[in-house]
């Protein structure tokens, strides 16, 4: 099974305070918290796969990149800092799941202190929390 672009909308915006913005055009769907971008997803892929690019742990990024065929360097982005992932069914919806809210936990951790506490009371105190 693989994510619909409404299904990782869905995922997405679950997250506290998250936005979608459009800012590079229709079509290229950006995802931000507290104005920090950290999702971006186009609509319409050409080969018709949807793909998901999201920041990550930099050794992390390098291992999720060596476990899935379908994740890549970030596509026009740091790839040193973001992955894109094509959701073709390889990688398992839970794990691009928990790829979503790494990102946007990295998102979080560059914050005002003020921010990230209160954005993290939010998450951990919803039902979008991580286990932890």
């Amino acid at each position: 099974m693989s994510l619909t672009i409404d299904e990782l909308r869905q995922v997405l915006l679950r997250l506290p305070e998250a936005v979608e913005e459009e800012p590079f055009g229709p079509r290229v769907l950006v995802f931000k918290v507290a104005g920090k971008m950290f999702a971006i997803a186009p609509e319409d892929p050409e080969d018709g796969h949807l793909r998901v690019t999201l920041k990550c742990d930099p050794a992390l990024a390098l291992h999720l990149r060596a476990q899935y065929q379908a994740v890549q360097p970030g596509y026009h982005t740091n790839k040193r800092h973001w992955n894109t992932v094509v959701l073709d069914g390889s990688v398992p919806d839970e794990e691009v799941v928990e790829m979503i809210d790494h990102s946007y936990e990295c998102v979080l951790e560059g914050l005002r202190r003020r921010d990230r506490e209160r954005l993290l009371a939010a998450w951990r105190g919803g039902e979008a929390g991580p286990d932890r």
